[in-house]
């Protein structure tokens, strides 16, 4: 049952500014920066993930790819390369492995902290059968709050094998590490923040990969950030446990617009609209670019006929999503022809 709740590890201003996501050229030159991680676990058996190369002397991956593994390396271009060193920070499933000089393109690193809802990103990564890296878009859902960082929501979905991969921003900044996702075909995909690979640079280097701690987003249900604890009840459409949670979450983080977003959600789903729209509207108040609330608030608006309401709603839609806002003039065209 526990193993049920355990999230999925996947080893082996209000202007938007548009980017088009990048071509198979640009693609394959940031693939520079990308490693291969091969681990030999103590079942005889071997392991994959990915890596990114953060400095000339060090491969970021996740932690629970090498966690307990006989030995690891890197491959790139068919060739192996031996860590001489590690740092670990168990805790946040983040590792550094050390090298000597390594050959390779450093990625550039951009803070979190200057991250917008709805930028698009896209991440790379090795899913496994993939000796190349394969991109997958998307655009950032969620920041939430923890550690002194923020741990990074996307749209942009991967497989098993891509834990540790790069998540990029348009302009090929380093803005995260892929590395894990939520239960389930519709399931949420988590990035962890480049400022733990900051802070890891100045952390002991150790010897062994042997370890008992366990990462945060592996914890018991009941201990993990309450942005994990919302997904099971929202999949499942509980809205009593998805309102208690996202209760308790408002009252600890009262400025996460994501924590008002929910609470919109659990009500909308038990028919309570006059307190769905004010939560949703609070979500969106505190972050003027959280899409979904605006479309939860739109799907309202359209089962109530307000017509007033849609309209201004596209306004604030279109800059960030022209699908989405094409898909209120629909509703509109409708309640007009109605």
């Amino acid at each position: 049952m526990m193993r049920k709740l355990l999230l999925l590890a996947a080893i082996s201003a209000n202007v938007t500014i548009a980017y088009a996501q990048p071509n198979i050229g640009e693609i394959l030159a940031l693939s520079d920066s990308l490693v291969q991680v091969a681990v030999e676990l103590p079942n005889g058996i071997t392991g994959n993930g990915s890596g990114v190369v953060v400095s000339k002397e060090y491969v970021a991956t996740n932690c629970h790819v090498l966690a307990n593994a006989k030995g690891a390396n890197i491959i790139k271009y068919h060739d192996a390369y031996q860590p001489i060193g590690l740092k670990a920070d168990w805790k946040h499933d983040l590792c550094l492995l050390k090298f000597d000089n390594l050959p390779f393109k450093v990625a550039p690193m951009r803070d979190s902290s200057t991250l917008k809802y709805e930028e698009e990103i896209f991440s790379l990564g090795y899913p496994i059968g993939n000796n190349v890296p394969q991109p997958s878009y998307g655009s950032i859902k969620g920041s939430y709050p923890l550690d002194d960082s923020v741990v990074i929501r996307t749209s942009a979905a991967f497989a098993m094998g891509s834990s540790g991969g790069a998540l990029f921003d348009q302009q090929f900044n380093l803005i995260g590490i892929t590395s894990f996702k939520s239960p389930g075909s519709h399931g949420f995909f988590y990035n962890l923040p480049v400022e733990w690979i900051k802070a890891l640079f100045d952390s002991p280097d150790i010897l062994s990969l042997n370890t008992n701690d366990v990462p945060f987003w592996a914890l018991p249900l009941e201990q993990r950030p309450y942005f994990m604890q919302v997904v099971i009840p929202y999949q499942n459409k509980e809205w009593v446990a998805l309102k208690k949670i996202a209760q308790a979450w408002t009252m600890q983080e009262p400025k996460s617009s994501d924590a008002w977003y929910f609470l919109g959600l659990a009500e909308e789903g038990a028919n309570q609209t006059v307190s769905a729209k004010e939560d949703l509207n609070k979500a969106q108040t505190l972050n003027t670019r959280h899409l979904d609330a605006l479309v939860a608030l739109s799907d309202i608006a359209y089962l109530q006929k307000d017509l007033t309401a849609l309209e201004t709603l596209k306004v604030k839609i279109d800059p960030l999503d022209q699908e989405q806002g094409e898909l209120i003039s629909q509703k509109i065209n409708q309640l007009k022809n109605q």
